[in-house]
């Protein structure tokens, strides 16, 4: 099944841009309702782009329990993966007040996404691309691994400044060809992949830990962070299984070729806490 092509420009004046996440407005108005896809735009016509098959360390989560404080994971990785997908899409010069963009040059780019669906929160899922490209605005493009390649989503994998994170409707060629230059990354000790305790083990000592130590797959920093904000920051891990349970995180393994649930592949020994399967072999299954 192809993907439709979206032109535009990327603007990020007044936003605040992660490694997986950015503003986009399509040239045409009304591209998303010609492709009867549900994006959520603004009254400027642009909408929160979802990178598909990435997650980049969070800058500002807010945990879902009531009264939870925005979080961050360490940021020396969170913010270099933002910088990197900036630069790659054309910014030279920004500027931050905090996480928000006061100040850029230029103020925007012009790119082109590919996607077919929108999240939950109506964020297109996309590979995001600089330049308009060479096909037509709305056509229906076919993406092989070469136009994989060219993508930012690919070039954060392979630089080392994001985790590969597959769902289901991710095509399989395209997860093969992220899934090598994620084991390319990982050998070459390169960005994240040296600090990385995911499958090693994350020693939660307090609740601090979590956002300033360690670097982990942020979809479990940010189970981790909800749990931790339920018990107002105590470390302790003990009920950390019954949580995950309760949200009912449902995945492929590809190695054993089986579904289950996140919690069943959680491991919690004491203080640390560890996945028993690293990121690249989990096919999550969208909600």
């Amino acid at each position: 099944m192809p993907l439709s092509l979206i032109k535009g420009h990327y603007r990020i004046l007044h936003t605040e841009p992660d490694g997986d996440s950015i503003r986009f407005v399509p040239d045409d108005p009304d591209a998303f309702t010609k492709l009867h896809l549900p994006a959520r735009v603004n009254r400027g016509g642009g909408t929160q782009l979802r990178l598909d098959a990435i997650d980049a360390l969070e800058t500002h989560y807010t945990p879902s329990a009531h009264g939870g404080r925005v979080r961050h994971q360490p940021l020396r990785f969170a913010h270099a993966a933002g910088a990197r997908l900036l630069e790659a899409l054309g910014f030279q010069e920004v500027r931050r007040d905090g996480e928000t963009v006061v100040d850029a040059s230029p103020e925007q780019v012009p790119g082109h996404i590919l996607t077919r669906f929108a999240d939950l929160h109506g964020r297109p899922v996309s590979f995001a691309y600089a330049g308009p490209g060479e096909h037509d605005d709305l056509a229906d493009v076919h993406v092989d691994v070469p136009l994989l390649r060219q993508s930012v989503n690919h070039r954060l994998i392979a630089e080392g400044l994001a985790y590969p994170t597959f769902y289901s409707k991710l095509f399989p060629d395209l997860r093969a060809e992220l899934t090598a230059a994620t084991g390319q990354a990982r050998a070459a000790g390169a960005g994240l992949w040296p600090s990385d305790v995911t499958t090693a083990g994350a020693e939660i000592t307090a609740d601090g830990d979590l956002d300033e130590r360690l670097v982990l797959l942020p979809k479990l920093y940010r189970r981790l962070a909800d749990y931790l904000t339920l018990g107002a920051g105590d470390p302790d891990l003990a009920g950390f299984h019954a949580f995950l349970a309760t949200r009912d995180d449902r995945l492929f393994v590809i190695s054993d070729a089986h579904a289950t649930g996140l919690d069943t592949l959680v491991e919690v020994d004491g203080r640390t806490v560890r996945l028993t399967r690293p990121p690249e072999d989990l096919i999550f299954i969208e909600g």
